[in-house]
């Protein structure tokens, strides 16, 4: 016989991850075809009802191009979210579409998750992922290659720069002219140790507390674009 206490207990468990999930939070959707064709959209969350429904906004229509059509009643669906805090965490689930309304705007109403995920973004954890950027040594920018982020640092392959003089605690600014519509994204840093590579020089470097906001927004980007 089941215990009553622990269904209470998993209920609001997911109520308390879903709740960090505010009202006009940025999440992705990822979505599958019957097909098997993969598609990953920007959304908005707007809310829920505890053990009905949970409601996203219907995801620019600009951007789905023909995936729209596949878009009905039971499609299964992954919605991820980053929450902004001191360290940051992705809230994630998995449901299914129940259904799309047009009022008061474009709506999917999702079927209320069973289970509701949350990891947090510390310091050790790094998220692979292939950003392209310019880094700012002294009076010189440099090509490089974020190949890994966490909200504390990263690494950053320096292209083609053998020559450099590099030594620890030497300030840098890594530019992000575009990713995932970030545009011109400047991260204050400082370099932490570095080695010789084929490509390269492959840096690690730690973030300043300076950039926090920006680091949070790329690391956003980051999530979504590596899920």
């Amino acid at each position: 016989m089941s215990d009553p206490s622990a269904k209470i207990e998993t209920v609001e468990r997911l109520n308390k991850n879903l709740a960090l999930l505010h009202p006009g939070s940025v999440v992705t959707l990822d979505m599958s075809t019957p097909a098997g064709q993969r598609g990953k959209f920007r959304s908005t969350f707007i809310g829920y009802l505890q053990k009905h429904y949970v409601l996203v906004q219907y995801p620019d229509s600009s951007k789905m191009g023909t995936f729209a059509k596949y878009i009905a009643p039971g499609m299964g669906v992954t919605v991820r979210g980053l929450i902004e805090g001191h360290e940051g965490a992705v809230v994630a689930f998995i449901s299914n579409i129940k259904m799309a309304i047009q009022i008061p705007s474009r709506i999917l109403v999702l079927e209320f998750p069973r289970e509701v995920s949350l990891q947090n973004l510390r310091g050790s954890m790094r998220i692979e992922t292939y950003i392209k950027a310019k880094t700012k040594i002294k009076e010189e920018y440099w090509g490089s290659v974020i190949s890994d982020i966490s909200v504390s640092g990263c690494k950053l392959m320096i292209t083609n720069g053998e020559k450099l003089t590099l030594t620890e605690d030497k300030p840098i600014e890594i530019i992000i002219e575009d990713f995932q519509g970030l545009k011109n994204l400047k991260l204050a840093a400082e370099i932490c140790n570095s080695r010789i590579q084929t490509a390269g020089v492959l840096l690690g470097v730690k973030f300043n507390d300076s950039s926090k906001s920006e680091v949070t927004k790329l690391l956003h980007e980051a999530v979504i674009s590596s899920s």
